[in-house]
C-alpha cells in the first residue's frame, strides 16, 4: 500500500511539472500562476505546494529535467558535468566537436519548451537567474575541463574560451528554437562548428 501511495505521489509530481512546462510554452513563465497549474493538472493549490513549495521551485525542478535529456550527470567537481562534451573538447578536431554539436542540436526539439522558460524566468527572477547561469558555468566548467585534459592554451583562458563556445552555442540554439531553420542545410551549424574548432581546437 505505502508503494502505491509513493507511485501515486510521483505520478502527481510528473504531472504538475509536464503540465506547468505546458503552460510556461503557451502563455509565459510570468503569466502562469499556481493555480493555473494545478488546475490544469486536475489537482489543487495545496497538492501542488506538497510537492513544490514555489512556482520557482518547480522551474528548477524542471532545469533538473534539462539535465537529464542533455545527459549531464551529476559532478562532485561543479553541480553537473556531460562527459561527451569534455571528451570531445579533448580531442578538439572538427571529426569530435561536430558531431557532439549536431547531437545537441538533435534534442533541441525536445528541450525547445525548457530552454524558453528558463530564459524567461531567467529575465525576470533573480534567483533562478543565478541558477540559470550556474547551469551555462557548468558546460563552460565541462569544456575547460576538455582543455586542461589536453593541454591547451593558457589556464587562465580556457573558462573564458568555454564561456565564449557556450555563449555561441546558446545564440544558435535560441535562433533556431524561434525560426526552426533546418540544421544539416544551414550554414549557420556548419559556421558555428568552425568556430568551435577555431576557439577550442589545436
Amino acid at each position: 500500500m505505502a508503494s502505491l501511495r509513493v507511485a501515486q505521489k510521483e505520478l502527481t509530481r510528473k504531472r504538475l511539472l509536464s503540465t506547468a512546462l505546458e503552460l510556461f510554452e503557451k502563455q509565459g513563465y510570468s503569466a502562469t500562476t499556481i493555480d493555473e497549474i494545478a488546475g490544469a493538472a486536475g489537482t489543487t493549490r495545496v497538492t501542488f505546494y506538497a510537492h513544490f513549495p514555489s512556482r520557482r521551485e518547480i522551474m528548477r525542478a524542471l532545469i533538473d529535467e534539462l539535465n537529464e535529456l542533455l545527459e549531464r550527470s551529476e559532478s562532485a567537481d561543479h553541480g553537473s558535468t556531460a562527459v561527451g562534451l569534455v571528451e570531445a573538447v579533448r580531442i578538439g578536431t572538427a571529426d569530435a566537436l561536430g558531431p557532439w554539436l549536431r547531437a545537441q542540436a538533435s534534442r533541441w526539439p525536445a528541450i525547445r519548451p525548457y530552454i524558453l522558460a528558463a530564459t524567461e524566468a531567467a529575465a525576470v527572477d533573480g534567483e533562478l537567474r543565478e541558477v540559470f547561469h550556474a547551469w551555462f558555468d557548468e558546460v563552460a566548467d565541462d569544456i575547460a575541463e576538455g582543455l586542461t585534459q589536453a593541454g591547451r592554451f593558457d589556464p587562465e583562458g580556457r573558462h573564458v574560451r568555454g564561456d565564449l563556445a557556450v555563449g555561441m552555442l546558446d545564440r544558435t540554439a535560441l535562433n533556431w528554437m524561434t525560426h526552426e531553420w533546418p540544421v544539416d542545410s544551414d550554414v549557420r551549424f556548419a559556421v558555428l562548428v568552425d568556430a568551435w574548432v577555431a576557439l577550442l581546437g589545436d
